[in-house]
Formats: C-alpha cells, sequence, structure tokens
C-alpha cells in the first residue's frame, strides 16, 4: 500500500505544484488588469479559478482516503448552507479540520467564495498562501491595535462580495489536546464556568468578539457555530497522504 501511495501522491504533488503556480499567475494577471477596473467582474472569476486548486485538495479526502464526513445539523441550518453570507466559528480540533470545511462548502455550492480569518504568515505560504491572499482572505498581525483596523476594513470589502460565501474562524486558543483540555478544565473551575470535555474555552478578547460577530449591518446573515471528531482520534494530514479514512 505505502508503494501504491507514493506511485498515486507523487504525480498528484507534481500536478499540484504545478497547476497551482499557474493559477497563481492567473490571480496575478486578473489582480493587475481587472480589478483596478471591476472588483466584481474579478470576484466572480477569482471564485472559478481558485476552485479548481481548491478541488484538488477535496479530491484527496473524497476520492482518495475515502473519507466520510456526517454533518450533524438542524433542518434549518440544512437549508441555509450555501444561501447566504455565513461566519463559520469552530473549534480547532487539529490539522485537518480546515479541509473538512472546504468539503462542506464544495457540497454546499460555495468552495470558491469560501474565506477564513487567519494569521498573517499563512500568506506567504507557496500558492496555498497566495492563493488566499488574492481571494481575500483576512490576515491578522495577532496585535488588537492593528487587528482591529484589519478586521474592519475586511468586513467593509466583504459587503459587495458578489456571490455567496463563508467566513471561517477557528478560535483562538481551542487547538485540541489532553494538555490544553486540563487547561481549559482548570480555567473554567477559577471562573465558575462548565466543565467542559470534548472542546476547549477560546480566550478571544470581548472587543475581538464583538468585531467579528457583528461586523458591518446585515453582513452574516447566518452564523455556523461547530466542530469536528475524528473517530481515528488524530487529525494528522499524513493519514490523508496515505490514503487512510480519519
Amino acid at each position: 500500500m505505502a508503494i501504491f501511495a507514493t506511485f498515486v501522491i507523487v504525480p498528484f504533488g507534481l500536478l499540484f505544484l504545478v497547476s497551482g503556480l499557474i493559477i497563481n499567475l492567473i490571480q496575478l494577471v486578473l489582480f493587475i488588469f481587472v480589478h483596478p477596473v471591476s472588483r466584481k467582474v474579478y470576484r466572480r472569476i477569482n471564485t472559478s479559478v481558485v476552485k479548481l486548486l481548491w478541488l484538488q485538495l477535496i479530491w484527496l479526502v473524497d476520492w482518495w482516503a475515502f473519507i466520510k464526513i456526517n454533518l450533524y445539523a438542524d433542518a434549518e441550518t440544512l437549508e441555509l448552507l450555501g444561501k447566504e453570507h455565513a461566519l463559520v466559528l469552530s473549534n480547532h480540533r487539529g490539522d485537518m479540520d480546515w479541509l473538512v470545511g472546504w468539503v462542506m462548502a464544495q457540497h454546499s455550492g460555495c468552495l470558491g467564495s469560501t474565506l477564513a480569518i487567519m494569521r498573517n504568515e499563512a500568506k506567504y505560504f507557496p500558492i496555498i498562501g497566495w492563493s488566499m491572499w488574492f481571494s481575500e482572505y483576512i490576515f491578522l498581525e495577532k496585535s488588537w491595535a492593528k487587528d482591529e483596523k484589519i478586521l474592519k476594513a475586511g468586513f467593509n470589502q466583504l459587503k459587495d462580495f458578489p456571490t455567496t460565501f463563508w467566513l471561517g474562524l477557528f478560535v483562538e486558543g481551542t487547538r485540541f489536546n489532553q494538555k490544553n483540555l486540563e487547561a481549559a478544565k482548570v480555567y473554567a473551575s477559577l471562573k465558575g464556568l462548565p466543565t467542559p470535555r470534548n472542546v476547549l474555552i477560546p480566550r478571544t478578547k470581548l472587543q475581538a468578539t464583538s468585531v467579528i460577530l457583528h461586523g458591518p449591518d446585515h453582513l452574516f446573515l447566518c452564523l455556523f457555530l461547530g466542530g469536528c471528531n475524528f473517530n481515528s482520534g488524530t487529525s494528522d494530514p499524513i493519514f490523508l497522504i496515505k490514503g487512510h479514512s480519519s
């Protein structure tokens, strides 16, 4: 199986590298020549272009690792998926939960317009980070004096986004492991909060929470709260590369 995986993953990696750089080049051309003329047209084209890149990663989940994702939600939530601008808040379970979100976005019809609030360093990652920058992801400096302005400016730019989008955020301080869980239990005890068992307690500042949840008037018509749980107990990307389900 390891040899077979190598024969599949190596060509896939080369394909992703070459196609990713081509897509980055297309995005650069669009940003230089189309964006100054019409941001609406630029966004519509870019969502289709970047979707071609993200679909390659979706393939790893759906067709290579045969990972089955079960979504548990009420009927109203299922009905609204992909139909309205949404802020998606999730606890951070591991290195793969963002990809689970992309799979859900693909099945909801808004993969190309999926956005996220991320650390500033991420935009420097070749191919993926560059594509995110061209797609108007919001990158934070981890300094509230700067990030408040960045968040407000980012939200204002999204007010006229031409297609339905999801804006994802993995809340700071929710990277799940046993050590962090024990620390969360101690914190909950000190603050008089319910004792957590499967999630952690976010340490987001009140000001940041207010800006993120409210944003510009009527920008987010939906707020999705959720989290991922992996049956294998791990979300290490190496399992995905080897074609193992989680």
